[in-house]
């Protein structure tokens, strides 16, 4: 491991540049290379048109929400996301400690310990015992009924899936079904959001952009905003509305 970098900010950047937060000198690694959005308890990662692409548990991404013990290969090093749970005694609502742990790519000379050549005999196999005979099944049994599906912890929420519908601009009518985690609006380098779907509901977050997006005409802050049925959002210059499907 080489260091831990406790992801305290918005914006974290990645890449071979001594401006980044994360400097990762290694000519693999682009200038500016890839980013972490962080958002209360939401983190994710976008590549940012590097040339040699960024992984996340061996598969390449242009974006993605990150989970606990989630690993990031960029060039030779990989860095892993750890969100560890507050210590006891703290608000249960207290966002959670986020930290990538950089770690630098394995030596060439490094073998396995217990490794063995390739060409070496296995040892012989010994002989097996002959399959036990099947009883036989009475002509009147019956097999088993399933159980009953096991009923929602208490206190689950069992959430809808929402969508969104343009309302202007040339896709107006289009609908866009809300079914990831994290879903991204919004033109970027102009303004862009985040629409989270969590146990709660749905909530979208600010993310880029000198203005704040506008829900049902009043400008959301910084905090993440709990959307409602039929909240209507302007964003980027675009109208869209926000409805729960029955």
């Amino acid at each position: 491991m080489i260091r831990e970098v406790p992801l305290d900010k918005e914006r974290i950047m990645i890449g071979r540049k001594p401006s980044n937060e994360i400097q990762i000198e290694n000519l693999a690694v682009s200038g500016e290379h890839a980013c972490i959005v962080t958002i209360l308890n939401d983190s994710f990662l976008e590549d940012l048109g590097s040339t040699n692409g960024t992984l996340v548990n061996g598969n390449p991404i242009k974006k993605h929400i990150l989970q606990n013990n989630d690993v990031i290969e960029i060039g030779k090093y990989k860095l892993k996301y750890v969100a560890d749970a507050p210590a006891a005694g703290h608000a249960a609502g207290e966002d959670f400690e986020k930290t990538m742990i950089l770690r630098a790519p394995p030596k060439a000379a490094a073998a396995p310990v217990a490794a063995k050549p390739v060409n070496e005999a296995a040892p012989p196999a010994k002989p097996s015992m002959p399959p036990p005979t099947p009883r036989p099944v009475p002509p009147l049994a019956k097999p088993a009924a399933p159980p009953p599906p096991a009923a929602p912890a208490a206190g689950t929420v069992q959430q809808a899936l929402a969508a969104v519908q343009i309302l202007t601009g040339p896709s107006a009518g289009k609908e866009l079904d809300l079914v990831k985690n994290l879903t991204t609006l919004g033109k970027p380098g102009l303004q862009v959001a985040v629409i989270t779907r969590r146990p709660q509901g749905y909530f979208i977050t600010h993310v880029e952009g000198a203005k704040f997006p506008v829900v049902n005409g009043k400008m959301i802050d910084a905090q993440a905003q709990p959307l409602q049925d039929h909240d209507v959002i302007e964003l980027a210059g675009v109208k869209m509305e926000f409805f729960i499907k029955k």
